[in-house]
């Protein structure tokens, strides 16, 4: 997966029509996600679309996977996971994931239904987190 300071280099970069393609091959470029692993408890609550997000690895390295049943979505989440794919359970749990995705302007770039589990996306992402750095 590609760093986020490198996917919002080439996102500035582009027109609208542009970054929606960009969020599309993102989408399509996240690790494969198991039909086994898309469970009400993996889903993510409040998106307009399906959003499924599995935490893997231990506390030194966080993995995550997801998943969603549409294009633009799933790119959305591939952001999300951009900014905190395998780092330390304790760095992400502290992290200000907003402020990392603030680049990418998500609330003006795109409609408000495609924006509105972005927050519960990150704080499931951080919930899982701050539960595996407390386990240490």
């Amino acid at each position: 997966m590609r760093s986020l300071a490198d996917i919002a280099e080439e996102y500035d970069f582009l027109d609208s029509d542009d970054r929606y393609r960009l969020l599309i091959e993102l989408g399509r470029a996240l690790e494969p996600m198991p039909d086994a692993l898309k469970t009400d408890a993996t889903l993510v609550r409040g998106c307009s679309a399906s959003v499924w997000v599995y935490p893997t690895g231990d506390a030194a390295r966080l993995h995550f996977l997801a998943d969603s049943n549409a294009a633009i979505t799933k790119g959305v989440v591939a952001l999300v996971i951009a900014a905190v794919q395998d780092q330390p359970a304790a760095e992400i749990a502290a992290m200000d994931i907003e402020a990392a995705l603030a680049p990418f302007d998500l609330k003006h770039q795109l409609s408000s239904n495609r924006t509105q589990g972005v927050p519960n996306m990150i704080a499931l992402v951080k919930a899982h987190a701050a539960r595996l750095a407390a386990s240490e």
